[in-house]
């Protein structure tokens, strides 16, 4: 739906997104991951065509954003960090202008009005003005913005920056309500924002993509390595270290001291390109040893975030 190649902004000599290229497909939740800086809102607004690229093209459909802006911009929603609000407006006022710039027909605005009201959770604001509300209620007066015209592709720069742990919970659950029927795209330097809610990870670190993979896949294979833990019983160090030494992949392993339940509990350190357990079964398997547990750890994203972002 949306192909992105060697896109490159500059700001003077600053080069702030350099020659990213990435797919987003239809119906896809993609999170633009990175620390302060990193280029995602520069991202973002080269993608809903509020700037255009030094270098590069955005194909959106059969459309480009050099050829075809307004075309792109008619399939979008755009909630920026600060959602552009007219605080001296009641909510219901609001959102009937923000059906009148989007030439909703006459017939249809006051439904469109009404669904995204309960979509988005504006129902008992609607006669209050936007300024008196709380920003989480702001926040979601700007998604309900973004969503008037039922847009094919939502855009979301940091849609739960600001928040409390109550808004941020509501805001991400309208974003799954959403991501169910539109291809969101959504930028965030909160690490649980994407776990919570995305199908697939791009991590940016100064204007370059240095991840892009599927939430889950990034969490099992990225670092350098994976650890897969084991409980036996009936088995003694010396040889049980001995006997999975020899499994292909294991680098190295390390004992577990002061086992609760009296079991024999490894951390086995594997490579990151294999995946040994159904060797590691083969082996126990040979023996008269118990096997009480058998599972691959899988890193924290915090912890893979750092590895890829910090400087070495």
């Amino acid at each position: 739906m949306i192909r992105v190649e060697n896109l490159t902004k500059y700001y003077g000599a600053l080069c702030a997104v350099d020659h990213i290229r990435f797919d987003i497909r239809k119906g896809e939740i993609l999170g633009l991951l990175g620390p302060n800086g990193a280029g995602k809102t520069t991202t973002l607004r080269m993608l809903t065509g509020y700037l255009l690229p030094t270098f590069g093209s955005i194909h959106v459909n059969n459309y480009t954003i050099e050829e075809n802006p307004l075309e792109i911009k008619r399939l979008m929603g755009y909630l920026p960090e600060s959602a552009p609000l007219y605080y001296g407006m009641l909510v219901y006022d609001y959102l009937m202008f923000v059906a009148n710039l989007r030439a909703i027909a006459p017939g249809k605005k006051e439904v469109r009005i009404q669904e995204v009201a309960g979509l988005c959770g504006l129902n008992g604001v609607m006669h209050c003005s936007i300024g008196e509300l709380s920003k989480g209620f702001k926040q979601r007066v700007g998604l309900a913005h973004a969503m008037m015209s039922d847009p094919e592709i939502l855009v979301l720069d940091e849609p739960t920056s600001g928040l409390d742990p109550n808004q941020i919970i509501e805001i991400r659950e309208i974003i799954r309500r959403v991501g169910k029927e539109k291809t969101i795209v959504l930028s965030t330097h909160i690490l649980s924002e994407v776990e919570a809610t995305c199908d697939r990870i791009i991590i940016i670190n100064k204007g370059k993509i240095i991840v892009d993979d599927r939430t889950e896949a990034l969490k099992r294979t990225a670092g350098k390595g994976q650890a897969i833990q084991i409980a036996l019983l009936n088995a003694d160090y010396g040889t049980a270290e001995r006997s999975l030494k020899s499994v292909e992949g294991i680098t190295r392993i390390e004992r577990v001291d002061n086992p609760q339940d009296g079991a024999l509990r490894l951390v086995l350190r594997t490579s990151s390109d294999c995946d040994p357990r159904a060797m590691i079964y083969s082996k126990i398997k040979e023996t008269d040893w118990i096997l009480l547990e058998l599972y691959q750890e899988t890193k924290a994203l915090e912890d893979i975030f750092r590895e890829l972002t910090l400087e070495d």
